[in-house]
């Protein structure tokens, strides 16, 4: 907070800064999942924070509650802008009552997933944790899963991205530069660019090698049907939400064959993963990292403040949740 907002308060600006959050990283994912819910009411807010409120024009928060009487102490507050893209710990409807703007960040950490769904692409493909895992337990490691497949340079390869939004461009422009052929699906968007080709999914799924999910969805968009539609020795990432993918479709998928290997930051019972994972030598596992850098940690309050700057000097708001609400 204090790195990426210091900088742009101005004279006579104010900053105080509490923190939220628990010691224990098992507990504290507990309370997302309660904030997640739509359990703010039961969670306290920090110490302090509703004498704070009482003279702030502007309220910036990750995960802390913004709960209804917070505004209830906060006469003078015009906006809450989340570090986040959910909005599932502030009070919104309260807000709009109050006359309060509330603005999220549904890329504030999108250039760190897509360079860590590139880094799980090169992982799978060319055997990377694999082979350190080897030569750690004295073995000069020569085969692998994909070897009898042919392990191919991502040139060589046509890369899917479901869901083409803040993650799914970023994703794309990077790979631009391996020469490989890139396919998007997104339900919204059609027009393609220079290096992306704009299909359906089910095109998408048959022509793949490498298919990446950076999607929004309330439900699995790959299951058994998907997975039929998919090349044979294709790859799986998902770097998104693990609801996006059907657990025992995939099972079967990986029992089968059908798949040559995938990688996965994403669970559906963190820190727990399916025991079945384990099994599989060409599954690259890692503990939902994929936004875990300093530099979205500093640049989503950046952000926050520099929106809402460029909203007193006349530019649009991005990101501006109840601005329906408000303007009637």
């Amino acid at each position: 907070m204090y790195d990426g907002i210091g900088s742009l308060l101005g004279p006579g600006d104010e900053m105080e800064v509490f923190f939220f959050g628990l010691p224990d990283v098992t507990e504290m994912r507990d309370v997302v999942k309660a904030l997640e819910a739509g359990k703010r009411r039961e969670i306290a807010v920090p110490e302090g924070l509703y004498e704070a409120v009482v003279d702030a024009d502007l309220l910036v928060v990750h995960q802390c509650p913004v709960n209804e009487e917070l505004f209830a102490h906060a006469p003078r507050l015009k906006a809450v802008m989340s570090c986040r893209g959910g909005t599932e710990n502030i009070a919104i409807d309260e807000a709009t009552r109050h006359g309060v703007i509330v603005s999220n960040n549904p890329a504030h950490n999108a250039n760190a997933v897509a360079e860590y769904t590139v880094g799980l692409m090169l992982a799978e493909t060319r055997n990377i944790v694999r082979s350190d895992k080897a030569l750690r337990e004295g073995t000069w490691r020569r085969t692998y899963p994909n070897t009898k497949a042919e392990i191919r340079e991502m040139a060589d390869m046509t890369v899917g991205i479901v869901g083409y939004g803040t993650i799914g461009r970023l994703v794309a422009r990077k790979l631009s530069s391996f020469g490989c052929r890139i396919l998007a699906y997104d339900l919204f968007i059609n027009e393609s660019e220079d290096f992306v080709t704009m299909v359906s999914l089910d095109e998408l799924l048959r022509e793949s090698d490498i298919v990446t999910l950076h999607a929004r969805s309330d439900r699995a968009l790959i299951g058994e049907k998907e997975f039929a539609m998919m090349k044979d020795n294709a790859y799986l990432i998902n770097t998104a939400r693990s609801y996006l993918v059907d657990s025992n479709a995939f099972q079967k998928a990986m029992d089968s064959g059908k798949l040559i290997g995938a990688a996965i930051d994403v669970f559906e019972k963190e820190p727990e993963i399916p025991g079945f994972y384990r099994k599989y030598d060409n599954i690259t596992i890692t503990s939902h990292r994929g936004g875990d850098t300093i530099n979205s940690y500093k640049d989503a309050p950046k952000f926050a403040i520099s929106n809402y700057l460029s909203f007193l000097n006349g530019e649009p708001l991005k990101f501006w949740v109840n601005k329906k609400e408000l303007s009637a």
